[in-house]
């Protein structure tokens, strides 16, 4: 008997006027960039913490491309171009294992393959969100 993975728990999804934002709490490290650079409208302390029509659609997608790990992600309705991804693909390893990829990307997950632009990927292996890096390994230290 071969175990499949859990189901994929879902996104959380934040529809506005011309942009829907999906959030993925799995794989949010707290870079913090969303919170830095648009606090009207990404506010933890706020429910619902992400509320895309307190800015134009285009300043929360430059929003959401600076997201390191990918957890937020957006798509347009209103006509725009959702993310293009970075051409030539872009590795860095940082100091605490965790490999940083920006790119037109196909990530082999336990829930199949999945296209993506931006991923913060496990370097240690100890990784409870394979292949994503949730700090859960040795990494965790350098956080």
């Amino acid at each position: 008997m071969t175990s499949q993975p859990p189901p994929r728990p879902a996104v959380k999804s934040y529809d506005g006027e011309g942009i829907v934002v999906g959030f993925d709490a799995h794989r949010c490290l707290h870079a913090a960039e969303c919170v830095r650079g648009l606090p009207t409208v990404f506010d933890v302390g706020r429910r619902p913490w992400v509320q895309p029509d307190n800015a134009p659609a285009d300043e929360v997608a430059e929003v959401i491309r600076r997201c390191p790990s990918g957890a937020l992600q957006y798509h347009r309705t209103d006509g725009m171009p959702d993310e293009v991804p970075d051409v030539p693909t872009h590795v860095s390893l940082h100091a605490d294992g965790v490999l940083h990829v920006r790119g037109d990307l196909e990530v082999a997950t336990p829930y199949g393959p999945r296209h993506e632009t931006r991923v913060m990927l496990c370097g240690c292996g100890a990784t409870a969100n394979t292949p994503y890096c949730d700090h859960s390994g040795p990494c965790a230290g350098h956080g």
